[in-house]
């Protein structure tokens, strides 16, 4: 009896050990879950606001700041081209050619593009005829090839959230721009292109687009645009 009593014994002895790793394997578990789920819940708070705290700083930072220097950009000269479609509203969902590429002037749709919202990615951008409208109202645009670097979208981002010209009065969208969106190539080498659409100046036979290409982001080299073709050379500066 005593053996059986003391292989009883150590039986239950083992058992008690095994419950105890148990408890202190699942005690284990419990906190690396808490813990877990404590570290993703401040990351998850966290980071608005660092995204606040980042575009406030943005905000009063100026274009000029931001991407290379215009005299780095390789940035060719201003292209005037013959402006039309002042007005000329055309259904939804109808397909516009434009002659140049990225557009400066032209028929669009008879909604314009949220005057609030100045950035656009892939995923997120109007039609090409509604940013069209925009032009109509004063908007300068960069548009940006939908293949640039990720780390020149952020750039482009940044002067979006950052301090415009007073020129601008505001009036600044940029969006992607693929291949597919035009008749005609980009010039070799760029991938960032200005456009605006001013309105019938004196001595002007008719009114002009404008549109410049640069092989970089550059802040300095968009407000040099701008300023040159400011919000209120526009066909109708007042909308928008």
């Amino acid at each position: 009896m005593g053996k059986a009593s003391s292989q009883k014994q150590s039986r239950r002895e083992l058992i008690e050990k095994m419950q105890r790793d148990h408890e202190r394997s699942d005690k284990r578990r419990t906190l690396l879950i808490v813990v877990a789920s404590i570290v993703v819940g401040l990351a998850i708070i966290a980071y608005p606001a660092i995204r606040l705290i980042q575009d406030s700083r943005t905000k009063n930072q100026a274009i000029t700041e931001l991407g290379v220097a215009a005299a780095a950009a390789s940035c060719a000269a201003v292209i005037d081209d013959q402006a039309s479609g002042t007005q000329d509203h055309k259904p939804d969902g109808t397909v516009i050619q434009y002659p140049v590429s990225p557009p400066s002037s032209g028929p669009h749709y008879a909604v314009w593009a949220p005057f609030g919202k100045k950035f656009y990615t892939a995923d997120d951008r109007p039609a090409i005829p509604n940013l069209v409208h925009n032009l109509e109202h004063g908007y300068t645009i960069l548009w940006y090839k939908d293949t640039l670097p990720q780390d020149q979208v952020d750039t482009i981002e940044k002067i979006s959230k950052a301090k415009l010209p007073d020129s601008s009065l505001g009036k600044f969208i940029a969006a992607p721009f693929k291949d597919s969106d035009g008749q005609q190539p980009w010039p070799e080498g760029k991938q960032v292109a200005f456009s605006h659409w001013s309105g019938n100046k004196q001595g002007q036979a008719t009114a002009q687009g404008h549109r410049q290409f640069c092989g970089s982001v550059s802040g300095e080299a968009l407000q040099q645009f701008m300023d040159k073709f400011p919000a209120m050379d526009a066909q109708e500066p007042n909308g928008g």
